[in-house]
């Protein structure tokens, strides 16, 4: 398999399809726009170790520490329904510097709060910046990125968003003696949301963008930036194509582009998008992140023990997102989603018979976290990896950013639901019937995934569009 770096071998088409092209400057822009997801991942992150200093310094009650927790849930439902409109009006890279600015504010607003208030509003800019970033992060890249490393180049999104968590818990934990530590906590995250804001400014517009507005020489100087120097057929190959994709398809006017949504020919798009998007989340996959030390102490585990697995679940994470990165552009992105849909339900069948038949041994305590361990590899290898990589991949040019902000807002709108009910659902049916439930769901995506996703490996933006109008019929 060939590496993130260099030259890209040729493969059999050669020309649009990334043969020969120079990746250095294409890492060089998906690393900086990356940046978003390492901002969507601390902020996302460092709640866990702030709230612990926020509680004494604004007297939380258990209600107001939820609101605080939860608004920047909110945030980012708002910022993701409403960012790709803006992008398909004014383009990618504004909207991500504007994003990197609202991250900034965010930051400062929160390490500044005087009062719970203005904390949870705080927490609710913050979501912005990240339901924008995880709406046009992903976009941008796969709009520069060569189709045979599009995957792992957009992988890199989950990477930074990887990384960003564990940054925030080092913070957390670095910071914690300090006085008012949850300030600094959130303010250091001013500072790489001023480097992503910089480095925005310095990168070129979406090639893909700006041919659809007939900007096609400034396309052409992009992905000559993009591709490296000497490769004039490649970069007239692909450009060729890009315009051919956009010829008779021009630009949904500014008050259409939510209703173009419902065009039978993008419909299969919306179906594999959102679909994804909402049984990803309602898989329980962030609320054994958010809640791993509640589920371990349940399966029987002491307080520091639970601590320490909940520690090691989160290397497993951090070490298994590079994983799925390497082998989505080998295997492709639905064989990757079925076999990570298939190993969850295993996993989450798992545990819940493990709990139900472990009661409060630790040695089946210990078989709940390796349970636990091999869902979040799984998830970590496939659905985190895939679940930005298809939806930016899927929907035509017109409309991928409004198309995105709808898929987007169903994650998050799900991702809140779902971690809103987690511990109701767990004081009614206990371990064993919630996490049954979780895996049911693993076992529909599984099947939505034979059936509904499109294979996208290695194939142009605009090919995966010719190829999907055709499903429609079958709607």
């Amino acid at each position: 398999m060939a590496s993130l770096s260099g030259t890209v071998p040729r493969d059999g088409g050669g020309g649009a399809r990334g043969g020969g092209a120079d990746l250095r400057p294409v890492i060089g822009v998906a690393l900086v726009a990356a940046l978003g997801g390492l901002l969507f991942g601390y902020d996302t992150g460092v709640i866990s170790g702030a709230l612990l200093t926020i509680e004494d310094d604004f007297s939380l009650t258990s209600l107001s520490s939820g609101v605080v927790v939860s608004s920047i849930l909110v945030g980012a439902m708002i910022g993701a329904a409403g960012a790709g409109n803006l992008a398909d009006r004014y383009g990618r890279r504004p909207i991500l510097v504007t994003a990197a600015a609202v991250f900034t504010i965010g930051a400062l607003m929160a390490a500044l709060a005087p009062s719970a208030i203005l904390l949870t509003a705080a927490r609710l800019v913050l979501g912005l910046g990240i339901g924008t970033a995880s709406n046009l992060v992903p976009v941008f890249i796969a709009e520069v990125a060569p189709p045979r490393y599009r995957g792992r180049l957009v992988g890199l999104n989950q990477l930074m968003i990887t990384l960003g968590i564990v940054l925030a818990y080092v913070a957390n934990y670095a910071l914690h003696d300090v006085t008012h530590s949850w300030r600094w906590m959130f303010g250091l995250a001013a500072v790489p949301a001023l480097l992503f804001g910089g480095g925005m400014l310095l990168m070129p517009e979406s090639p893909r963008w700006l041919a659809l507005r007939g900007h096609t020489e400034r396309a052409r100087a992009v992905l000559e930036r993009v591709r490296g120097v000497g490769h004039t057929a490649l970069v007239n190959a692909e450009l060729a194509e890009i315009t051919a994709g956009s010829e008779g398809k021009p630009a949904a006017p500014r008050k259409g582009r939510w209703r173009a949504l419902a065009d039978p020919s993008v419909r299969p798009a919306i179906v594999a998008g959102v679909g994804l998007q909402i049984l990803g989340q309602a898989s329980g996959v962030n609320t054994v992140i958010y809640y791993a030390p509640k589920i371990f102490e349940s399966s029987g585990l002491g307080s520091s023990s639970s601590i320490l697995a909940t520690v090691g679940v989160g290397i497993v994470n951090l070490v298994m997102t590079p994983v799925g990165m390497l082998a989505v552009d080998r295997f492709g992105r639905k064989k990757l989603l079925a076999t990570g849909a298939a190993i969850m339900t295993l996993a989450l069948a798992g545990l819940a018979a493990t709990l139900a038949a472990g009661g409060q041994e630790s040695s089946f305590a210990w078989l709940a976290v390796l349970c636990v361990v091999l869902f979040v590899a799984a998830v970590a290898t496939t659905l985190n990896v895939v679940v930005f990589i298809i939806p930016s991949e899927l929907f035509p040019a017109r409309i991928r950013g409004t198309a995105m902000s709808a898929t987007m807002f169903s994650n998050w709108t799900m991702n809140f639901l779902v971690s809103l009910t987690f511990l109701s659902l767990l004081d009614t049916l206990g371990g064993t019937g919630t996490f049954t439930l979780y895996a049911a769901v693993c076992a529909l995506l599984f099947l939505f995934t034979l059936r509904r996703i499109p294979e996208t490996k290695g194939k142009s933006l605009e090919q995966i569009e010719r190829e999907l109008a055709p499903r429609a019929s079958t709607l």
